[in-house]
Order: C-alpha cells, then structure tokens, then sequence
C-alpha cells in the first residue's frame, strides 16, 4: 500500500518526496495485542506511525 510513497508523493508545496513508512506487521501487532486484553480493558486511542513521520496529521 505504501510502495508508491517509498519513491516519492506530491507534497503541500508541489515537489516530490519520500514519506517515512512502516511495516503494517507493527500495526498487525497493536491490533492482536489489544484484541488479547481482558474484557474490562479498554484502549481508546492508539497512534501507530512511523518514527520519522514529522507530523500526526497533515492539516
């Protein structure tokens, strides 16, 4: 899915650049380890992003 951002992808201000990615087997990961708590937990938020992602969103 993110192949094409490896290589680069237009930017705000109209050039091209690489944008940090990760491997969905982290987020894979997350998603079991929240799926494993016992019924009186509970995760609200959980942010999985790449290390060098400058930004949380993009607006």
């Amino acid at each position: 899915m993110t192949a094409r951002m490896r290589s680069g992808i237009l930017q705000a201000d109209g050039r091209l650049a690489p944008e940090p990615v990760m491997d969905a087997a982290d987020v894979a990961a997350t998603v079991v380890h929240m799926a494993g708590l016992p019924l009186e937990a509970n995760v609200q938020f959980a942010t999985v992003m790449a290390t060098a992602m400058p930004y949380v969103g993009r607006g």
